[in-house]
Order: structure tokens, then C-alpha cells, then sequence
């Protein structure tokens, strides 16, 4: 994909990352910005969804970040040490943070809150199966002495998408893992006014003035997080063609995803900047559910691999193939791990592949409850394309629409379908949060601490060991192409093709930088 233009408008906007530190926000200024769902959910370590990891990046910090060259930079951290036998590692705060409470940032903080987003993480969880110490020995240095040697650590605690390892205070980071906090406490540049959050309408977070950034320009996730308005607005509008007329109309001054139908409308208009943030871009999947009939059964499962044809999902909901890629591939098209080893004839709607399969399995007939989100753009099509593609193979299909956060709700129950269940649903990832069997959350099949759906496979986990603890780059391909093939053989989930997202910045608003996620310091209002 060539995004010549769109590049160019990038570098420009990265630019302002390098305009002085110290610049002051204009009096009272407020950047407003409809975003691509409502927020309902405000704990990002209990939800992976997208719109409540735009809230933590704005209201917390993580330890370390990356930057815009995908580098794992320091960000609470000030400096680190790792022992010559490679399992001690030393991290030192550095100084002058402070909660939006007031109270100082401690290591103790740090430690509870990697303790409650590693009993959550993809990630985390595999890092924290090598952790036999992480302490506090003082209130400036967390210490984490592992019982043999991973290659992992910061690239995990760097790592930029859901779920994050935001710090949060002790006081909530002792919040049972499975339960969702109500304070949004953070040190992040921005705090979150729960007092004038109105569900289905607003959010609002104004300028943390205690926030100390680092010395060094913004650059992606990490780098000096610069408040540059004094209150930041996410309005929630769900109508797409509403949410263009707004910025149009100088009423709203960003919109995070424009929908491909109306890009041209937005792209004639003099003074509006489109770009791509994410220039890594994302990834659609199909995530299965394997705790109820039929997809406890991998050889139904392999029948939908057969029975989905890439192409259509891509051209349904990206449509402009400017900004879009068939990738059969679990890693990213791209990427270094890149294969379509085991997938190569997948995914191109081999309906009578698909028969044969479920034929073999004993398919019975229990309906596929498919949950179809209606109201995020670049996603609303992919349960209804799904739909035809499945019955077409013999697959009964009962398709189910709700709104994105009841969906993000309901995808957490282990109900059986006939008591509010679900067989299946459909999301995206960021490319930089699959790149490899680790980060990839879907590939977790560690039974009941696996993500929604609870994939459960021995196999897959060995594998993915294997993968943490090599170094050596062709030996880490080799590993993942072995984990292409077991997901063959038990699928996790369908890779549905990659896609890029148009973001829209109005007249008034310069400096939103490009990152792996939506980071909106720096951005200030003219």
C-alpha cells in the first residue's frame, strides 16, 4: 500500500514533536474529538477495546514506551540495569511524579500494577511465568529477578496495545484482575473528569498540571507527553456522515477513523489534514469461542478457515484497496515473521472444502451465534459478510447486533448460548500487537487465563515458550511458522486482512503525532 501523500502529511505533523517543550497551551483552550466508539468501560488492563486504551494512554504512564521507529524507549523509567547471568533486572523511577491525587509515584505502585495487568496480559502473562521476584526494595527501584533467561522483558513492558501496563496506585492496582476499577486515577499528562463523563454523550479530561514530561521531543508513545490544550472533549456521535459534517463545521476538531465512502468529501476541504497514524496499520480477525458446541470442535473451526473469503470482509469494510491488503498470514504482511506457511488455501471462500469438513466433524446444526457490531466504523460489515460465507458452507448462523461496548461486556461471559452466550465476534488488532506468537493475543491458548474465547492447547504454549526464549532471528521465524501450522490445526481465530485508517484534523488543531495508538499531547489548538 503507497501512501505517498499521506506520508508527506505525517512528517509535517511529526514535526511539531520537535517545537519547544515549554510552549503554553492557549487560555482555556479545548481540542474536541469524535472518536471511533463511546466509552463505557474505563479499566484498560480488564478490557482490550480499543476506545478505553485511548483513555489510559491519556490519563496514564507506562514504565517504558515506543517511539515513533517502533524503539522501546524509557518513559516512567529513568534507567535500568541487567545482571551478567541476565536474571536481575533493576529499574530506577525518575523523579518528580506524582498521582492525580497528589500522592508520589512509588515502586510499590509499579509493582502491584505489572502484578494485576500481568495476571491479564498476553504478554504479561508469559513474562510473569518467568518472574520468581518483582519487588519494591525502595520507593525509586523495582527489582525483577527471573528463574532463567527471556528475551522479552522490554519489548513486553514497552508493549503499545491492549492491554497496556499502565501504572495505577497501589490503592487500585489491588483491584482483583477480573474486576473492573472505578477510579481513573493516574500521573498521565491528562485526568479524567468522572464528574462530566455522561455515557452515550461525553468525556472529558483536563491538563494535568503537575505532570513533569521527559526532557526529550514526543516521538510516538514515548518521549515528553506535552499537554498543549487544557481540556480534551470525546463526543460521542455515532452517525459517521454526522461526525464529517462536525468537523466540516469547525465543531469538532479530529475524527479518529473516516470512513472510505466519505474520505473524498473530507480530503476537499481546505485547511483539513488527513493522515494515517497508525502507518503500521491493522489487522481484522474472527475470534472463536471454544468452550460451547460448535466451535469446542478445531475441525469446525478449520471449516470456517476454508468457508471465509478474505477479499470480501477487506472490500465491505475498507473498500478503497489504497488502504487495504489480503494477508494470509498470522503476522503481519510485512513483518519479519511473515509466512503463509499452512494458510495458503485458506481464506479464499472454498465452500466445498468447508462442506467437507463439517461433514467429517458431525456438524449438527447448533447455530453460530456471530455477535455483529453496528456503530464502529471500518467494522460494521464484517459479522454481515461473515454471515452468507458461513450458511453457504451449511453452517446455521443466528447473527446478533449490538452496539461495540455491549459487545466488549458480553464478549467476557463464559455463558452457554442459550443463556446469553456467544460463538464468535469480529475486532481488529494493530499490527505492532501481533508481530509475533507472544504479543499476539490471540494465540494464547492457556484455557481459562487465555482472552475471550479461552483457547486451550499445550502445543501452542510450548511453542510459544520456545519462541520467548530464542534469540537467534531464523530460529524465531522458524518457531513461528511452527505455530502457523498448530493454529492450522486448532484455529484461534481468522486473519482477515490488513487495513490502514484515515484520521482527520481539523483547521484549528496541528501536532497529533504518528503512533501505534491514538496519543493526543502534543496536539494544540491554533
Amino acid at each position: 500500500m503507497r501512501f505517498t501523500r499521506r506520508l508527506a502529511l505525517v512528517a509535517a505533523t511529526a514535526a511539531a514533536a520537535f517545537l519547544p517543550l515549554a510552549a503554553p497551551a492557549s487560555a482555556q483552550s479545548t481540542l474536541k474529538a469524535s472518536l471511533h466508539s463511546d466509552l463505557k468501560i474505563i479499566d484498560p488492563i480488564w478490557t482490550t477495546a480499543l476506545i478505553t486504551q485511548y483513555h489510559g494512554y491519556l490519563v496514564y504512564d507506562t514504565l517504558f514506551a515506543l517511539d515513533d521507529k517502533l524503539q522501546v524507549k524509557p518513559q516512567m523509567v529513568d534507567s535500568w540495569t541487567m545482571s551478567d547471568d541476565k536474571l536481575t533486572w533493576t529499574f530506577t523511577l525518575r523523579d518528580g511524579m506524582t498521582w492525580h491525587d497528589g500522592a508520589p509515584v512509588t515502586a510499590a505502585d509499579c509493582v502491584d500494577s505489572l502484578k494485576r495487568w500481568g495476571a491479564k496480559d498476553t504478554m504479561g502473562q508469559k513474562l510473569m511465568s518467568y518472574v520468581g521476584e518483582l519487588s519494591a526494595p525502595d520507593d525509586k527501584t523495582i527489582r525483577m529477578v527471573l528463574k532463567e533467561p527471556y528475551g522479552l522483558v522490554l519489548s513486553t513492558l514497552g508493549k503499545p496495545g491492549s492491554n497496556v501496563p499502565f501504572m495505577m496506585p497501589a490503592r487500585i492496582a489491588n483491584t482483583d484482575p477480573n474486576t473492573q476499577i472505578t477510579d481513573a486515577t493516574g500521573s498521565g499528562p491528562f485526568i479524567f473528569k468522572k464528574d462530566e463523563w455522561k455515557a452515550g454523550e461525553k468525556v472529558v479530561y483536563v491538563k494535568n498540571p503537575n505532570y513533569k514530561p521527559r526532557n526529550e521531543p514526543a516521538s510516538g508513545l514515548a518521549g515528553g507527553k506535552v499537554a498543549k490544550v487544557d481540556r480534551i472533549e470525546w463526543l460521542w456521535i455515532p452517525d459517521a456522515q454526522t461526525q464529517v459534517n462536525a468537523l466540516l463545521n469547525d465543531e469538532v476538531d479530529l475524527i479518529d477513523i473516516v470512513p472510505p465512502d466519505l474520505l473524498p468529501l473530507v480530503q476537499k476541504e481546505k485547511g483539513i489534514k488527513i493522515m494515517v497514524v497508525n502507518q503500521a496499520g491493522r489487522q481484522y480477525a474472527m475470534r472463536f469461542n471454544v468452550l460451547h458446541k460448535p466451535f469446542d470442535n478445531p475441525k469446525i473451526r478449520q471449516a470456517v478457515l476454508y468457508a471465509l473469503n478474505q477479499k470480501d470482509f477487506l472490500d465491505a469494510n475498507v473498500g478503497n484497496p489504497e488502504f487495504y491488503k489480503e494477508c494470509k498470514s498470522l503476522f503481519p504482511c510485512g513483518s519479519p515473521l511473515e509466512s503463509t506457511k499452512g494458510w495458503e488455501d485458506k481464506l479464499g471462500g472454498n465452500t466445498a472444502k468447508a462442506k467437507q469438513l463439517l461433514q467429517e466433524a458431525g456438524y449438527d446444526g447448533t447455530p453460530i451465534v456471530l455477535m455483529h457490531q453496528t456503530d464502529t466504523p471500518g467494522h460494521n460489515n464484517l459479522a454481515t459478510v461473515a454471515k452468507p460465507q458461513l450458511e453457504k458452507a451449511g453452517f446455521k448462523v443466528d447473527l446478533q447486533s449490538m452496539d461495540w461496548q455491549t459487545l466488549v461486556g458480553r464478549r467476557a461471559k463464559k455463558d452457554p448460548l442459550s443463556a446469553g452466550g456467544w460463538s464468535a465476534f469480529f475486532t481488529s488488532w494493530a499490527a505492532v500487537d501481533v508481530l509475533d506468537p507472544v504479543a499476539t493475543s490471540f494465540l494464547n491458548a492457556s484455557c481459562d487465563k487465555a482472552t475471550f474465547g479461552w483457547t486451550c492447547d499445550a502445543e501452542l504454549e510450548r511453542l510459544r515458550d520456545a519462541y520467548a526464549k530464542e534469540t537467534d532471528p531464523a530460529k524465531q521465524k522458524a518457531i513461528a511458522e511452527q505455530v502457523q501450522l498448530r493454529a492450522a490445526e486448532y484455529p484461534t481465530h481468522a486473519p482477515l486482512g490488513q487495513f490502514q485508517t484515515p484520521t482527520a484534523l481539523g483547521r484549528k488543531a496541528t501536532g497529533l503525532l504518528p503512533s501505534p495508538a491514538m496519543a493526543l499531547w502534543n496536539v494544540e489548538k491554533k
